[in-house]
């Protein structure tokens, strides 16, 4: 990464790459530790020491209260950016940007049901009450462009999702506009909830303030800040056992963080200065 920032010099940098397959992760917590949160924390680095203006972290709905390996490793990216965002010592301006599932992204579940429905079915559905929260690439992308651009000092913005939706509606909605019918046509399958997946997303937690920003569909999300010292120290903790290679230790050491972050009082002047 420092060749690719002496090379190119960027002046803002949109860190989205993340593993972001549920089962995957939960499967592989090591990997999910390494690539979504030592990684972020290398790159952060990096764009500090290249002094790039702005950077940018792309988190995800399943940080809130997160129930999965995923979320949880993309949880401690959130509070990267925020322990980043508190130090006066750099130049470098961090955000993180929430939201939730983009329609016809890479993995996106429409495309399996595009792919299922030209196959004849059966459509496979989790469970007939999930729920997610959806958008489209060119409006996540200009929201998340607008986002980077506001605050700047360790700020959590999230999207305006609009209404969850149900996977199953999803499903029909789209056998129908294919011309076929549900059930006689394409046949829809439950095939049970994949480790660690909630039946419905959130955007904020309850421990989480919620306010409006000049953009209308960006709010900035308020909470106590993170410890960053204890952060460093657990983060360091964390990468040994990744390196050992102790599963066991590491997926019990992440609850534990999950379950008592160290923070801070609330700084309530920051959810002023977007208004």
């Amino acid at each position: 990464m420092r060749r690719e920032f002496e090379r190119y010099t960027p002046g803002v940098v949109f860190h989205a790459a993340a593993y972001k397959h549920v089962p995957l992760m939960e499967a592989n917590p090591l990997e999910s530790v390494r690539n979504n949160t030592l990684v972020t924390r290398a790159i952060a680095e990096v764009a500090i020491e290249f002094e790039a203006k702005r950077f940018v972290l792309v988190s995800t709905d399943k940080a809130v209260n997160p129930k999965t390996m995923m979320g949880q490793s993309k949880a401690l990216c959130e509070w990267l950016v925020e322990a980043f965002g508190q130090r006066q010592d750099i130049p470098t301006r961090f955000v993180a940007v929430r939201f939730g599932n983009v329609l016809g992204s890479s993995g996106s579940v429409i495309t399996i049901f595009r792919r299922q429905i030209e196959r004849g079915g059966p459509v496979t559905v989790t469970h007939p009450e999930m729920t997610r929260f959806f958008m489209t690439i060119p409006e996540a992308v200009s929201l998340v462009v607008q986002a980077g651009a506001i605050g700047g000092r360790g700020e959590v913005f999230v999207l305006d999702m609009g209404e969850p939706v149900k996977i199953v509606d999803l499903a029909r909605n789209m056998i129908e506009l294919s011309g076929k019918e549900p059930e006689r046509d394409i046949r829809i399958e439950f095939i049970g909830a994949r480790p660690g997946e909630k039946l419905h997303e959130e955007l904020w937690s309850d421990g989480e303030n919620v306010s409006g920003t000049r953009h209308a569909k960006i709010h900035l999300v308020t909470r106590p800040s993170i410890d960053a010292a204890w952060l460093d120290d657990e983060l360091d903790l964390l990468e040994r056992l990744v390196e050992e290679g102790d599963t066991l230790e590491l997926v019990a050491k992440l609850a534990s963080m999950m379950k008592a972050p160290r923070r801070g009082p609330v700084e309530e002047p920051a959810a002023q200065q977007h208004q």
